[in-house]
Order: C-alpha cells, then sequence, then structure tokens
C-alpha cells in the first residue's frame, strides 16, 4: 500500500471516525518525451523567470497566487496550517442518499480512507451501517487545497471514497436531434443488447490498444518491420433494420454453444438418473 496522501477524520452528527486516505487507481497511460528529431535525444523542460529569462532552482520554486493582474502572493505550508483546522482535516458528511440518485457523470477520482489505529470499531460500524442501509454519504473534504464534493461507500468492508463534480462544473450537452425510430427496431436493439448481457467483470477487459502500441515501439526500437497504415474508413449508410437483424443472429450463435452443452449435460444426467 503506497504512503497515505492525507489524514483526518469522518464526521457525522457526533461521530468522528480517524482515517487516513490512499489513492485507489493509477492510470497506465504512456508517457512519451520531447525529442529532438536530429538524434532523438530528450528535450528537457526549463523553468525560467519570465521577467529575466534566466533559469530557476527548484528550490527557489513556490507556490503562490495571482491577487490582481501581474501581482502574486506566495502560499506556504504555514499558510495552510492557519485555516480551520476542521475545514482542512475533516470529511464533513451532509446526507446520506442512494447511488442510483447519482448519475456516474459526477464521479472523479476514488481513494481508499483506511482507518488509523484506535478507530477501527467506529469504521466498521460506518461500513456496516452504510452497507445494510444501501446509502451512500456526501460529504465535503479538503485535499490538495481545492474543497470537492465526494461520496463514501463500502466495497468489500472498506470505505471508498470518490471525489464529485459540483453541479456548476458539469456542462449540458447541446440537445441532440431525435429522429423517429419504429417499434419493430427498438424491440431488435433490446434483443441485441440481452444477447450482449452479462455480468460486469472488470478482468474482462484489457486495454488492446495501450497493448499494441507498445509492441509497436519494441518491434520499431528493434529494427522490425512494421504493418502498413492502415486506411482510415469512411461512414457508410446502412439500413439500421438489417443491420440489427444481422447483429442479433450473430450474438445468437455466439451463445448458442454455452445453451447446448449445458442441454446435453442435463440430459445425460437424467439417463443416468433413469437407469
Amino acid at each position: 500500500m503506497p504512503r497515505a496522501i492525507w489524514s483526518g477524520v469522518i464526521s457525522f452528527g457526533l461521530v468522528s471516525v480517524p482515517v487516513r486516505m490512499y489513492t485507489a487507481t493509477e492510470s497506465k497511460e504512456l508517457k512519451f518525451h520531447f525529442l529532438d528529431k536530429r538524434d532523438l535525444a530528450p528535450i528537457g523542460y526549463d523553468k525560467v523567470n519570465k521577467e529575466t529569462g534566466e533559469s530557476v532552482a527548484a528550490d527557489d520554486i513556490v507556490r503562490g497566487f495571482e491577487v490582481d493582474k501581474g501581482r502574486f502572493v506566495e502560499l506556504t505550508e504555514a499558510d495552510i496550517d492557519r485555516l480551520d483546522v476542521e475545514l482542512t482535516h475533516s470529511i464533513d458528511i451532509c446526507d446520506f442518499v442512494s447511488i442510483d440518485e447519482i448519475d456516474p457523470l459526477y464521479f472523479r477520482k476514488a481513494y481508499y480512507l483506511l482507518p488509523q489505529d484506535g478507530a477501527e470499531k467506529p469504521y466498521r460500524l460506518l461500513v456496516r451501517a452504510l452497507e445494510e442501509t444501501g446509502r451512500v454519504a456526501i460529504a465535503k473534504v479538503v485535499i490538495r487545497n481545492k474543497q470537492h464534493l465526494a461520496a463514501i461507500r463500502p466495497v468489500n468492508d472498506t470505505l471508498v471514497l470518490e471525489t464529485m463534480y459540483y453541479a456548476d462544473e458539469v456542462r449540458q450537452p447541446e440537445e441532440a436531434p431525435k429522429p423517429q425510430v419504429r417499434a419493430p427496431e427498438v424491440e431488435m436493439a433490446k434483443t441485441l443488447i440481452e444477447n450482449l448481457a452479462a455480468k460486469w467483470d472488470p478482468e474482462r477487459y484489457q486495454d488492446r490498444y495501450r497493448t499494441e502500441l507498445l509492441d509497436l515501439l519494441q518491434k520499431k526500437a528493434e529494427g522490425e518491420p512494421l504493418p502498413e497504415p492502415q486506411a482510415e474508413k469512411g461512414g457508410e449508410v446502412v439500413d439500421l433494420m438489417e443491420a440489427l437483424r444481422q447483429s442479433v443472429a450473430a450474438t445468437k450463435k455466439q451463445r448458442a454453444p454455452a445453451k447446448t452443452k449445458t442441454g446435453t449435460a442435463r440430459k445425460k444426467t437424467g439417463s443416468r438418473k433413469a437407469s
């Protein structure tokens, strides 16, 4: 487990649960460098003073805020400590709601909350209460100088805090055109969805693009021949109903072997019982 990035208390009513916060996810996105095309040497990122053009040492770089045009104020750790401790070291629960009421569009990043020493019992109490009521806690928490809206929910006996966007941070989409669709098309689409229905298993899904890109870069580094660039396929106007029929037929065939094997097994079992 990596080191904790935050510590404080979960506060609801008169109950306080001391916890530590850990990141729950990590990005596997490939990181690229800027290179000099003449010799493929990396291009460095020079931190320079915009007034003098001179390089600035890392120890001389501080955080600051522009209060007026061209007028900055430094922000230090001591300044952070001057803020209300309850504001900066408390996860303040506002409400308990049903998670079904929250559009996934609002979720940002997940963190694990683990109990601090001596807080195991109130922590377990909150986990059990959330599990048995089927609700999640909506709270506010300050992480890295920003107050976040957050949802706290139990996952496998562990509390997970997911930061959320505020309502004014979620953009409303432009109204999409609404062409008429026929009832048979809707029924065919529903059949296709049911044919592709499955239980959620995150292990089934892999980042194929990242794998292929890594493979291509490895081949290029070793001087192996590379595949020809693929031509972009143009958009085609298709008969929607016919496309649905073909898709339903294809997915039905994919599911058929499993059903056939199950049926065969049952027949054999029945034969053994009869004998």
